[in-house]
């Protein structure tokens, strides 16, 4: 797992000076193809001989069932070179979730695993979940304040809100969310010559076109929807959004309140994991067919595992010209922006000084002197 190696060494912390590396980054992760034994799961680096590859890499083949039955939210996608995507969509809380996407890889012993995170939430591979659990139910103000110094005021202040809504879900269910992220992770690990990418968009720049997208009182109005967001939530609910009629619907809900909303945080994205998931699907390397002779190439199985709710969006998008520059730019702070800012900062400021004003004041009464 070299690539989720290299970026779970990366520094979480993101600053405006760290935007061109990240859109580099963002741009870059699942472009490269490296040499199959580099990046290899199930023993691989373990093999001490060519014979002991290739007999590896034909019992995977042997494995592999393209035919195999798939759940009924897989969804397949060709690409021009012969490639296979096999979407699994999942809803973040499900554990039927998981239990699809263990079928899917296990059935196709993919040669890319590509999951809907990004380098900034890579840790929710690596924690156990009764950790992450614990994560989720303690918003500290020392949280808040971390979100803020790597987001800014207003975006680290959503941020914030929207974990406060994860939170709500988690409590609710008693699941904690990215379970079928997990899943890939550990299953991509048992097949052979497998490599994993992390495919959606860093969720700082997400977040800061979202943010941006909005008019002051969208902002306003937003925050204080999921501020209150506390009403009941059971276990079918979640099911239900894997039915794509009901996801449409509540989809369509939200492009009447928030559109732009939905353009930044949905529409963007969808376009994002496209490329992704196209990257990922180009020829793989194949092992030498005798010693001292080059690799060929074969056409790649993918497995995708993405949110429902971004399957229909990369369907459309699957075979259309992407600007993938576009939806990683980071558009300048507006006035209004810059204006609540100062005036946020100008009132943290008002409020310590006045405390410091009482403090002092409280001391003097005190003082025997």
């Amino acid at each position: 797992m070299t690539v989720l190696s290299a970026v779970a060494l990366e520094n979480d912390h993101y600053t405006r000076r760290e935007e061109n590396k990240v859109i580099q980054l963002c741009l870059g992760e699942t472009q490269s193809t490296p040499e199959w034994w580099l990046h290899g799961g199930g023993g691989v680096d373990d093999c001490r001989s060519l014979q002991e590859v290739r007999t590896l890499w034909e019992e995977k083949l042997y494995k592999r069932n393209l035919s195999a039955v798939l759940p009924d939210t897989v969804t397949e996608l060709h690409t021009a070179d012969g490639g296979r995507v096999f979407l699994v969509g999942t809803a973040h809380f499900s554990k039927e979730s998981i239990q699809d996407v263990t079928k899917t890889i296990r059935a196709l012993q993919p040669d890319v695993v590509v999951v809907e995170l990004c380098r900034f939430r890579v840790s929710m591979l690596s924690l156990n979940e009764e950790t992450l659990l614990q994560e989720v139910r303690e918003l500290s103000l020392e949280k808040l304040r971390q979100s803020i110094r790597q987001n800014g005021i207003l975006t680290g202040v959503m941020q914030m809100l929207l974990l406060k809504v994860s939170a709500h879900i988690t409590e609710q269910l008693g699941v904690v969310p990215g379970g079928e992220f997990r899943q890939a992770y550990h299953e991509a690990a048992l097949v052979p010559f497998c490599r994993f990418h992390l495919g959606d968009r860093p969720i700082p720049v997400t977040l800061r076109r979202a943010f941006s997208a909005l008019s002051f009182w969208q902002k306003i109005r937003l925050a204080w929807d999921l501020l209150f967001l506390n009403g009941p939530l059971s276990s079918e609910d979640v099911e239900q959004c894997k039915q794509k009629d009901l996801l449409e619907q509540m989809m369509a809900e939200m492009i009447g309140e928030f559109p732009n909303l939905h353009r930044t945080i949905v529409a963007e994205r969808d376009v994002y994991l496209t490329h992704s998931l196209r990257q990922s699907a180009r020829p793989v390397p194949t092992p030498p067919a005798l010693p001292g002779k080059q690799a060929g190439r074969t056409p790649a199985v993918v497995v995708g595992v993405v949110g429902i709710g971004h399957v229909l969006g990369i369907k459309e998008n699957w075979n259309k010209q992407l600007d993938i520059q576009q939806v990683v730019s980071i558009p300048p702070p507006s006035m209004t922006g810059r204006a609540c800012r100062i005036i946020t900062k100008v009132s943290f400021l008002g409020l310590a000084c006045y405390a410091c004003f009482r403090l002092a004041r409280l001391g003097a009464r005190l003082s025997p002197w």
